[in-house]
């Protein structure tokens, strides 16, 4: 189960219509509706009752809406870990914007052509 088959879910289940949903992620519907069966298939339950007119949630894909909001919510700021401690603002260095040369390594520019 990928993150972006989670959206997919998510965005039906909170449209309950398929063409709105398919726009709010800029899939196709088709697409968008395969995705979520894939996801049903993949998780052995019924999430979504589907009729000719109508999308309802089942009691499963209740459940399960609220376990993928909270599983995407907390991927959503992979980098929050890595935040500074003091204000959670980082502090740009000043320099020239060139990295620092490197001992013993060659220097990389532009060599003149022998004519």
């Amino acid at each position: 189960m990928d993150n972006a088959r989670l959206r997919h879910f998510i965005a039906v289940a909170e449209e309950l219509n398929l063409g709105r949903a398919a726009k709010k992620v800029t899939l196709t519907p088709s697409v968008l509706g395969a995705s979520v069966t894939k996801l049903e298939t993949e998780l052995g339950v019924q999430l979504i009752d589907r009729t000719t007119h109508d999308f309802v949630l089942t009691e499963a894909g209740a459940a399960f809406l609220v376990e993928a909001r909270a599983t995407l919510a907390g991927t959503a700021r992979p980098g929050r870990a890595f935040a500074p401690q003091a204000g959670g603002k980082a502090k740009a260095s000043k320099g020239k914007g060139r990295a620092p040369a490197v001992k013993g390594q060659p220097k990389v520019g532009k060599r003149r052509q022998s004519r």
